[in-house]
């Protein structure tokens, strides 16, 4: 009975768990510098901090909107073209938005930026991940989450 549960353990982490972990703390590690560099980048330019504040709004809002839209490409054309042309989107809004000279050149450029995270991001990965896990490994981490929840309240 030991050695069933330790072979039950060894299933949790797969390569697609490790895969969809990397690429979503990459592309959210990514994401969240943004904040670091604004004073810097405002400083640098001239601009207000409201114009990088807002650059940064419309990647969130391109965000939401990208969600739907990646599902739908990951549910039509495949998971991997999703993940893949996500990445792509978001490489080339930050290239693009690395020289942008202008508020509204580095705001339009955000918007890529969203969409690229929309595409990296939780929904398609976690869409891969749980259709790669196992009944049992579902229940297990179904038990396990339960159990931190009730030692959390107590």
């Amino acid at each position: 009975m030991n050695n069933s549960a330790k072979v039950e353990n060894s299933n949790l982490i797969t390569p697609i768990l490790l895969c969809g972990c990397l690429i979503i703390c990459v592309s959210f590690a990514i994401r969240s510098t943004f904040g670091v560099f604004q004073i810097p980048i405002a400083e640098e330019f001239g601009w207000p901090r409201m114009d990088f504040s807002f650059a940064i709004a419309i990647q969130n809002l391109a965000w939401g909107i990208g969600q739907p839209f990646f599902g739908a490409l990951a549910e039509r054309m495949g998971d991997r073209i999703a993940i893949i042309l996500g990445a792509i989107i978001y490489a080339i809004g930050l290239v693009l938005s690395s020289v942008a000279t202008t508020p509204e050149a580095h705001q339009l450029l955000e918007f890529a930026v969203g969409l690229g995270i929309a595409g990296t991001g939780f929904g398609v990965i976690l869409a891969v991940v749980g259709r790669a896990s196992s009944d049992n490994t579902a229940r297990c981490h179904l038990v396990l989450q339960r159990q931190r929840v009730l030692a959390d309240k107590s």
